[in-house]
């Protein structure tokens, strides 16, 4: 799957990932009234809210972008409604050609993450049938237990060619209270980051290893130090736009065949009709005002990398 991200972003010239992030409130009152009209103001109208308003937004998106990355919380919130939203979004981004990252944050012992790992990246045997449950084509993944966390994602990733993406240094502002602690005079990200490449030196694609890292667009100077600890694993790169990170803050991510990492906006995209500068389209086009946010972002990406050559 990691030669498809690749191709994907070698196709579109665009190494981001529209994060569908979906909160009630970023989502236009025409779209929630029709919904509400159909279901009632119940979990299920919320969650047909959502689905339209993904709908809408891969619509006006996908022959620009190479992935989307649901983030499974903004789903699980509505209940079991929500995760049929989940699972249609995910079916429908993979019809559009898209690949999926699952933000689903998972990390257990054995049979726990083994659990996850089928359930979003595998499959699952019912008797005599197979079934795909959620079937992402990446997911997220949480190292802090270590190995016996992230060895079940790895193996259903070799079964399936599926892949992950673990957190290493995140864009959160608190990050640094585990992340940056020293661990024999270097930074607990560092040694994490190099566990990443490890685990993907046995779990390669053509060029770039199926075990990603996750690293926020907020701390450029680590991501700087990071993609030379893990020079064959993708970065995921959230943190742009609305976090505050910018393309010139980003260049140092990608490898120097300007490859090696792909960069999450969420509400930057999905909620851009909300900010002034696409605010004259209206709600009721909040589709093409994240097209515009989306041409807008890889201009600011490739320009960014251009100068930098």
């Amino acid at each position: 799957m990691i030669n498809k991200l690749v191709e994907n972003i070698k196709k579109t010239g665009a190494p981001i990932v529209v994060g569908l992030d979906p909160m009630l409130n970023y989502i236009p009152e025409q779209v929630q009234k029709k919904a509400f009209a159909e279901y009632g103001e119940t979990l299920e109208g919320a969650a047909e809210a959502i689905w339209q308003f993904n709908k809408e937004i891969v619509d006006k998106t996908y022959d620009l972008i190479p992935a989307v990355k649901p983030q499974i919380a903004m789903y699980e919130q509505f209940g079991l409604p929500g995760l049929e939203a989940f699972k249609k979004t995910v079916d429908y981004c993979k019809e559009k050609g898209l690949v999926v990252i699952g933000d689903i944050k998972r990390g257990d012992i054995g049979s726990t993450s083994a659990a996850y790992a089928v359930g979003h990246l595998g499959k699952v045997q019912v008797g005599s049938k197979t079934y795909v449950p959620f079937d992402e084509d990446f997911v997220t993944v949480n190292p802090y237990l270590g190995s016996d966390g992230v060895n079940p994602f790895l193996d259903v990733c070799k079964e399936e060619k599926k892949g992950i993406f673990v957190l290493v240094k995140t864009s959160n502002p608190s990050s640094g209270e585990f992340q940056d602690q020293l661990v024999d005079g270097r930074p607990l990200y560092e040694l994490v980051g190099e566990k990443v490449a490890a685990w993907g030196e046995q779990h390669m694609g053509t060029d770039y290893s199926y075990v990603g890292a996750v690293v926020g667009a907020t701390y450029p100077e680590m991501g700087k130090v990071l993609r030379k600890v893990m020079p064959k694993a993708y970065i995921l790169v959230p943190g742009y736009g609305a976090q505050g990170g910018k393309g010139k803050d980003l260049v140092h991510f990608f490898n120097e065949d300007g490859l090696g990492a792909i960069v999450n906006s969420s509400r930057g995209i999905i909620a851009a009709y909300k900010q002034e500068k696409y605010a004259a389209m209206g709600a009721e086009n909040f589709g093409d005002a994240s097209r515009a946010a989306v041409e807008d972002m890889i201009a600011d990406i490739r320009g960014a990398l251009e100068n930098n050559k």
